[in-house]
């Protein structure tokens, strides 16, 4: 990269100033500390092998190496799934056991869209997040993605999520209403383009009548509904906020796969989280969520009626 000019040196020599410091760590770690942190740079050297190492995903992957080299020769040992965040950053990152710290771009975008709704007392911190995270997204075939950068039920890294790209459509949007600023919406409208392009480069999978978008785009055959109505709400939101055609074309395109697919994730009394697969209750309470801002914005029938369903659903069990 350095030698084609795809990168500066000076990029050149902080990344490898941060690599070399990441494996003079590994030598001085033991146990759960020093498998963590070599996880993370195995990890940056299998995607390289992979052909897969590029300029767009270096500031991420390297931010990555130098945080679980902060994290494992200064913080605590943690258990799977903790989310943890460090000193003058807004970013949220997950503990993966056996993988290191993670960047969590949904769990980023989230707190984003919570900042949000806090108010104007929280907006600073919102503007310092998305000033975070926006650098942070790769070029993921023409598309803006943020990517996840760990192996994950069958897939191998770089990949994205339905999910997380529609969160991160909400939140750009609902930053464009804070800042009145348009580069929110810009930077939104490159994401969009991952949901026209098919898995697994990105999350479309094509339906008779439309699309379905997709929560990991390694897993065409994972069809979780909460994953496809998240990134709804937010492909409805910036095309609403922007008036892009394309945006309103992808929306409609899962809109009408998704009004004739809900009735059959109702089996009655609950929902599934995947043809045959009954929701835990927190992913019930979440698709519920989900279909009541769809029915918020479209009035769509079958998006209001499900939700109060499923709400009763919920109530029927003391929830």
């Amino acid at each position: 990269m350095l030698r084609t000019g795809a990168i500066s040196a000076s990029q050149y020599e902080r990344y490898s100033a941060d690599f070399n410091a990441a494996l003079a760590s590994e030598g001085r770690l033991t146990g759960t500390r020093k498998a963590e942190l070599t996880a993370i740079t195995v990890d940056l050297h299998d995607i390289a092998a992979a052909g897969l190492l590029t300029p767009s995903r270096l500031p991420a992957l390297f931010l990555m190496v130098e945080r679980n080299r902060q994290w494992w020769t200064t913080g605590p040992l943690l258990s799977d799934g903790d989310r943890v965040g460090f000193a003058g950053s807004e970013l949220v990152w997950e503990y993966y056991a056996g993988q290191g710290l993670q960047l969590q771009p949904l769990g980023s975008f989230g707190k984003a869209d919570a900042l949000f709704t806090q108010g104007t007392r929280s907006y600073p911190r919102l503007r310092a997040l998305l000033s975070e995270l926006i650098p942070l997204a790769a070029q993921r075939g023409g598309a803006l993605a943020w990517e996840y950068y760990f192996s994950f039920d069958g897939g191998n890294p770089p990949w994205t999520s339905a999910l997380s790209q529609g969160i991160a459509l909400e939140a750009l949007s609902r930053a464009y209403l804070a800042f009145h600023q348009r580069s929110y919406l810009n930077t939104a409208r490159r994401a969009v383009a991952i949901f026209g392009k098919s898995y697994p480069l990105g999350v479309r999978e094509r339906t008779r009548l439309g699309s379905w978008y997709l929560l990991y785009s390694f897993a065409p055959g994972a069809l979780v509904l909460n994953g496809f109505l998240g990134a709804l709400v937010g492909l409805w939101d910036y095309a609403y906020r922007s008036g892009d055609p394309t945006a309103w074309a992808r929306f409609a395109a899962g809109d009408r796969e998704a009004r004739a697919d809900v009735p059959h994730y109702d089996t009655g009394n609950w929902s599934l989280y995947q043809p045959g697969v009954p929701d835990s209750v927190d992913y019930h309470r979440l698709v519920t969520q989900f279909l009541h801002s769809l029915c918020a914005r479209t009035h769509a029938r079958v998006y209001c009626v499900t939700a109060q369903r499923f709400d009763r659903y919920l109530a029927a069990r003391g929830g």
